[in-house]
């Protein structure tokens, strides 16, 4: 069995996040970590028998690490990931690959000048229901996408946030941390570039200043058009759509409507919001570990989606894929994953020890966030936005 050799950058949520994946997935070796809390590094230290640092450097150094996965915050990850090239290592970064599009290219130039490979994720285009769409678009059965329509609503914008996550020039909202994964997912399924978008955001809470909200129309050379809507103010939640099954692939419980506004309702200044998102963070003292057995029920996903092909609608659902043909309705079930998000650690493997070029590599994610960029311009100025124009 290959395996990979991993170096850790960032012990907080992202990383909470894809630890199931790496508990579980025996071709995951994690070697050492990195982050600026001390109760973080002795957390992984006790955890995994390995060596952490408070500096990037002195971990991108070590000779046993083959890949380093970047789970800084987003300002953060084209320094990493410069030092991570410099010094040989593979980098699997997290979404938003960047904050700028000159920082994309900052990135790829890098790693291409250090022979490194370097993948963009996670990101739910990996999330198998939309693979497995993919594959039935590609098959030519349904002849070609003609609209796609994708929705969520959370209560992305009511959990416990740092300072600069509610800031949009630093990275924060909802056009950098959930439109990286939904344009991401069409542009998948649309099998074309993007060419124009006109967007709209919302902020509707002077206490949390940035975007919580969006909706978006994105133009393809193909001729497809995608209608992108999410809201994250934590009222209706789109989980209800999907059976109550989470992003995470999780069964949730329907009664538990507004914990996240509840939460914070306790939160006095934006210091205790910092520290009481730390305590829930890894390493923190009210961090639960959470069990990849659990987490792996069902596969991960990003809310409603529907693909209008010529010959038939296709749904990916969290444990199907539902398709609505000329003459019959068909469930294609999927078989529940034994490991949640192996799929990234599929890609990064097949790179590394395969030759495979990914899908999610550094252009790829740069034309995500060109879209990202282009939606909050198509908001400022009221009007449509060229794509690579």
């Amino acid at each position: 069995m290959q395996k990979i050799r991993l170096g850790v950058v960032g012990l907080g949520r992202a990383f909470s996040l894809m630890l199931p994946t790496f508990l579980a997935d025996t071709r995951v070796q994690l070697v050492a970590a990195c982050d600026p809390r001390a109760t973080a590094r002795a957390q992984f230290e006790a955890d995994f028998d390995a060596p952490s640092f408070d500096d990037i450097d002195a971990l991108a150094r070590r000779p046993d690490i083959d890949a380093i996965y970047i789970a800084s915050p987003h300002q953060l990850h084209a320094v990493h990931t410069r030092i991570a090239a410099a010094h040989g290592k593979h980098v699997l970064v997290e979404k938003p690959m960047a904050l700028s599009l000159a920082e994309c290219d900052d990135m790829i130039d890098a790693c291409r000048v250090a022979d490194v490979h370097l993948i963009v994720g996670h990101c739910h285009s990996f999330d198998t229901p939309y693979l497995r769409t993919r594959e039935l678009i590609a098959s030519g059965a349904f002849g070609a996408v003609r609209m796609i329509h994708a929705l969520n609503y959370t209560d992305y914008l009511y959990r416990p946030r740092r300072p600069e996550e509610l800031k949009t020039e630093e990275g924060g909202g909802a056009v950098f941390s959930q439109a990286a994964h939904q344009v991401d997912i069409v542009r998948m399924l649309a099998g074309s570039r993007a060419t124009r978008i006109r967007a709209a955001v919302g902020k509707w809470d002077a206490k949390r200043p940035t975007e919580g909200a969006y909706t978006a129309t994105l133009w393809f050379e193909n001729g497809a058009f995608a209608t992108l809507c999410y809201n994250g103010y934590a009222h209706f939640d789109s989980d209800e759509w999907t059976g109550w099954i989470g992003e995470m692939g999780q069964q949730r419980n329907a009664d538990e409507y507004g914990v996240a506004r509840r939460k914070l309702s306790r939160v006095t200044s934006s210091d205790d919001e910092a520290r009481l998102k730390a305590a829930g963070t890894y390493g923190g003292n009210a961090y639960t570990p959470v069990s990849p057995v659990a987490d792996a029920r069902r596969h991960q996903h990003f809310g409603p989606l529907i693909v209008s092909c010529e010959r038939g609608d296709l749904r990916p659902l969290p444990h199907q894929i539902v398709v609505y043909g000329d003459e019959r309705r068909e469930c294609i079930e999927l078989e529940a994953p034994s490991v949640p998000r192996a799929e990234v650690i599929d890609e990064l493997i097949g790179a590394v020890h395969g030759g495979i070029a990914p899908l999610h590599d550094g252009e790829w994610a740069r034309g995500t966030l060109e879209i990202c960029l282009a939606m909050l311009r198509s908001n400022a100025e009221s009007r449509d936005v060229l794509i690579g124009g």
